[in-house]
């Protein structure tokens, strides 16, 4: 409800009926409001009959300067647990800071690896900006970020992503989780909802902080996936006669049994087995889970005899799974010198 005067024939607001009628009236189309530092000009008009006809009187001019308002939200942009190892260094995890005021605001950034309730911490190693804006972290191209010199400026609804780089200790366990927190908080100020900073808003009007009470923080999260192998060897022997006598002309069947525990997974898994001494490969006998295959060391298979050891290229073995490698030789029946 606002009220007018009537004096000298000129018509009179007040400006505060105006700014309550402001606040009242229906959202522009941008998320974050009308723009900080928009005036809003309104005059108002008497019309009456006078003794020479219609009359118009306008009144004075009421501007209102608008004020800018304070917010800001930060939410991680990881899809989920980001997976690591114990003693991983420059281990990322990102964050999506978007300016939700209506004026261009600057943002203090601040990380936090001593979260309460998780299993481990992690040392923090640096903030960093994503300066080409490609939402992936260019170690040597984005900007290390320094409080209080380079903090993000950011013009209504705009955003920039930002890494947090943590080293992860030696002693984290698998299975285990750490909490890293981002906090960003206008340069302006922050406070209760509803605070006011006289005449420090963006376009000359003050700064209100909003709902957000112009700071607000956003979790990422590690998990520790230490996977690790071990290999079995075992030995089966048949002798020439039926027995499992080791004697020159039987054959051993070696088997190697590799598992790996963990909720990793280790990659590149290659078992090799030098042939022994006194004993002759016997050749195409390499078998993966019972399937042959060939001593060639081409791509046509996992396995290979280079004249002296047998190897077999397991790839990538999750956590939970078993590999069984098996070969033969013969004891050798020449009398060594």
């Amino acid at each position: 409800m606002f009220k007018s005067q009537f004096s000298t024939g000129c018509l009179r607001l007040s400006a505060i009926s105006i700014f309550a009628l402001a606040m009242t009236t229906s959202h522009t189309a941008l998320a974050a409001g009308t723009r900080a530092g928009t005036p809003i000009d309104n005059t108002a008009t008497a019309s009456f009959d006078g003794p020479d006809g219609r009359v118009e009187l306008p009144s004075n001019t009421v501007s209102i300067t608008v004020d800018e308002l304070l917010d800001v939200t930060v939410d991680s942009s990881d899809p989920g647990d980001v997976a690591t190892s114990p003693d991983a260094d420059d281990e990322v995890l990102t964050y999506l800071v978007t300016n939700t005021g209506n004026g261009s605001e600057a943002f203090t950034l601040t990380a936090d690896t001593a979260r309460p309730g998780d299993d481990f911490d992690t040392a923090l190693v640096q903030i960093v900006l994503d300066t080409n804006g490609n939402g992936v972290y260019d170690p040597g191209e984005d900007e290390i970020y320094v409080a209080g010199v380079n903090d993000p400026v950011l013009e209504p609804d705009a955003n920039i992503t930002v890494f947090i780089i943590n080293n992860i200790p030696a002693d984290a366990e698998d299975g285990q989780r750490a909490e890293v927190s981002l906090t960003a908080e206008a340069v302006t100020g922050t406070g209760a909802p509803g605070t006011v900073f006289d005449g420090q808003g963006d376009g000359g009007g003050d700064a209100v902080v909003g709902t957000t009470g112009a700071d607000d923080d956003d979790s990422g999260f590690f998990i520790i996936q230490a996977a690790s192998i071990a290999l079995v060897k075992e030995a089966t022997v048949l002798d020439p006669f039926g027995g499992t006598s080791a004697v020159p002309g039987s054959i051993i069947t070696y088997s190697l049994i590799a598992t790996v525990t963990g909720s990793g997974t280790l990659e590149n898994v290659i078992i090799s087995d030098p042939i022994p001494a006194n004993t002759i490969y016997q050749t195409e006998t390499i078998t993966l889970e019972g399937a042959s295959l060939t001593d060639a060391d081409t791509a046509d298979d996992a396995g290979a005899f280079d004249g002296t050891a047998i190897s077999v290229d397991l790839g990538d073995v999750p956590g939970g799974q078993t590999r069984t490698i098996t070969f033969q030789v013969e004891i050798d029946d020449e009398v060594t010198p």
